[in-house]
């Protein structure tokens, strides 16, 4: 097999130590060089003195959860060039498994191009990319809180989120912090909602009508001091956000453009997949790294499966809520084409189509600068217009009715 990179190293990285494997090719013959480091400042400077006095060209890693990241951070500062294997595509043969094995077969990987590289954001994207991951558990921490509440509520018999849609909103807030202070009085309680929840007069006051101990009002305060302090780790990270948009202002309002697309998730896409679409081939490359295309099982020449293949996590679940907001824009191309495929193939993959075509757009429009044309909700039956009237006849035929077809005047 060819040898692409006659002096290249693979590094095995852990928690503590960091082993190295340097891998040299001169002619026929292959030499190897393999010492541990551990994983300090001071040693991963050290390992990179080494890897530079050995010639070394290019460094294959595995992404081993963070560890990876402080020897990249050393590495990427010198003249080496960097490649990132997932560890799920350069696994080593079974029975083989040393920390000095896995380095010298990710060098021997690296030497002939064998691994294929993870993207690597640069500095400033990954900072926007961690806010708003955090920002993204903590709402999901302020969910979970909110349903601690409920369960509070339902255990002191206080059906309060069966008359109001947010327990934590303006009303429920007041309700709250009366039942909080000692409140029992179900119309007073009743007599702090805001005036237009849907509700009827009597309903809350039905509601509010329970068995409230000391111990419900204890716990209600403590979720509801956790939830103010969810909240406002939730606006520090907005500020935060907003402070270092700069650099990526131009592609976040190119983004809005989409159908479903906020603020809020035009950076959340592009913290993950950054402004520069060289890194990806074609639309093609970034739709399979998300994760938003059917993945290949196929056996003796049966598809196993057609479900969606494992891909950026923090991404998918971002496209497909905006795909799900997009649906409801009447009158939109990612509307009509939800309609027409979940008839075919489910919502579920109707959806997951929806967030591919809309996860296209963006690959062209940072790619080519361009801003977003909506199609139309007729544009499938105007480029496939023949094969609708022949499906519409013959459908009327089925019926039994006898069709003549003829143009409108024009």
């Amino acid at each position: 097999m060819e040898v692409l990179y006659p002096h290249c190293a693979g590094l095995d990285v852990h928690k503590d130590t960091v082993v190295g494997c340097v891998r040299h090719m001169v002619g026929d013959r292959v030499t190897t060089d393999v010492k541990t480091f551990k994983t300090t400042t001071l040693e991963l400077m050290t390992l990179s003195d080494w890897l530079s006095s050995q010639g070394v060209t290019h460094i294959a890693m595995e992404a081993t959860g963070v560890y990876w990241k402080p020897v990249w951070h050393i590495l990427a500062d010198g003249e080496f060039e960097l490649v990132l294997a997932n560890a799920a595509h350069v696994k080593n043969v079974p029975g083989r498994k040393t920390d000095v094995n896995d380095a010298m077969w990710l060098a021997d990987l690296m030497a002939h191009g064998l691994i294929k590289a993870s993207f690597v954001p640069d500095e400033p994207t990954q900072q926007m990319r961690d806010l708003l991951r955090t920002r993204k558990q903590f709402v999901r921490e302020r969910s979970s809180h909110l349903q601690r509440i409920q369960k509070t509520l339902e255990d002191a018999n206080i059906k309060l989120d069966s008359v109001i849609s947010d327990v934590a909103g303006l009303s429920g807030r007041r309700m709250l912090e009366a039942l909080i202070e000692g409140q029992a009085d179900a119309a007073a309680l009743a007599a702090l909602a805001h005036g237009r929840i849907r509700a009827t007069a009597a309903e809350p006051e039905a509601a509010l009508r329970g068995r409230v101990t000391a111990h419900h009002r204890f716990m209600l305060r403590l979720h509801l001091d956790h939830l103010d302090a969810v909240d406002a780790a939730i606006a520090r990270i907005d500020k935060e956000v907003d402070g270092n948009v700069e650099p990526f202002r131009t592609a976040v309002e190119m983004l809005t453009g989409i159908p479903g697309i906020s603020s809020l998730s035009a950076e959340v896409i592009v913290s993950e997949i950054g402004i520069d679409m060289s890194r990806f081939k074609t639309e093609g490359n970034l739709i399979s790294w998300a994760g938003l295309c059917p993945r290949n099982d196929e056996s003796a020449g049966k598809r196993r499966s057609t479900r969606m293949k494992k891909g950026a996590p923090w991404l998918k679940t971002t496209l497909i809520q905006c795909a799900w907001a997009a649906t409801r824009v009447k009158g939109s191309y990612l509307q009509a084409q939800y309609l027409r495929l979940r008839s075919r193939r489910g919502a579920k993959k109707a959806i997951g189509a929806v967030a591919a075509s809309m996860l296209t757009a963006a690959y062209h429009m940072l790619n080519n600068g361009t801003l977003y044309e909506d199609l139309g909700a007729g544009h499938f039956d105007q480029r496939a217009k023949g094969k609708q009237v022949a499906r519409l006849v013959n459908r009327l035929k089925d019926l039994g009715y006898h069709v003549q077809i003829a143009p409108l005047a024009a």
